[in-house]
């Protein structure tokens, strides 16, 4: 069953509709680096995942289709036939399911530091149950420590403890249970079902999903590019937004001109 998830909207009413999905363990405002650019002509709607953020936080363990069945059903509460899709970490994992499996409902699609399969299996139980028994700050350190470069918190401590929060105020139940639906996804023999023009982002230095996962999945999609950004880790729009900013930009003006 799905759920009424929650999402904030910012851009004109009449642009094309942009719908960004979060990395596990954040929420929509994940992607404050990039709305005042995106919502200049884009209807841009964040979503928090369930479990996340002001999202309803069901009984787990949850799985893709759970995910991915939440966001076509807000597409269905917004009136919205086609969305271009954007999402990072498991938010990409979400948008590829999506575009693979109602791929009518998909305009465009941006990829960032994601993976269609990422093992192994049981760190993912693991994790869960970590925090399960200490909470979100169990993991904190070890998580933000993928997040960004070497370096980058010294430098930017504001950045990181904003992201911080985030991470240690989601729902321990609603991350562990979206813990279990990585746990056990494979969308590696679907992505050639995809049809929307893809842009796939790698963060070059992104310990969580490297560049290899973003290859693979370039190389699956039909026609799909991939684009590696330089000094980032796993949250590429976070440290290096102007790249990413400009990457996107000049890919969904594509279809704009």
């Amino acid at each position: 069953m799905t759920v009424d998830l929650h999402y904030t909207v910012d851009g004109p009413p009449d642009g094309p509709v942009l719908l960004l999905g979060s990395s596990l363990g954040t929420a929509g405002a994940l992607w404050q680096p990039q709305l005042a650019m995106l919502a200049q002509r884009h209807r841009v709607v964040r979503y928090d995942h369930r479990g996340h953020g002001r999202s309803p936080v069901p009984a787990g363990p949850y799985t893709m289709d759970d995910l991915g069945g939440d966001v076509l059903a807000l597409l269905d509460r917004l009136g919205v036939a086609r969305a271009r899709l954007g999402g990072i970490s498991l938010g990409g994992m979400v948008a590829m399911w999506v575009a693979a499996y109602a791929p009518d409902r998909v305009e465009r699609l941006a990829l960032l530091c994601t993976s269609a399969r990422l093992g192994p299996p049981e760190a993912w139980a693991d994790r869960a149950a970590t925090v399960r028994a200490g909470g979100m700050t169990a993991i904190a350190d070890a998580v933000l420590g993928r997040w960004f470069t070497p370096g980058f918190p010294q430098r930017h401590a504001g950045i990181v403890g904003w992201t911080r929060c985030q991470l240690t105020s989601t729902p321990v139940q609603g991350y562990a249970a979206c813990c279990a639906a990585i746990e056990t996804m494979d969308l590696e023999p679907v992505l050639h079902a995809i049809t929307a023009p893809t842009l796939v982002i790698a963060g070059a230095q992104d310990p969580s999903t490297p560049p290899e996962h973003a290859r693979r999945i370039a190389d699956a999609v039909p026609g799909a590019r991939l684009a590696v950004v330089p000094d980032a880790a796993h949250l590429a729009n976070v440290e290096q937004p102007d790249a990413v900013n400009a990457l996107l930009a000049e890919f969904l003006e594509e279809s704009d001109g």
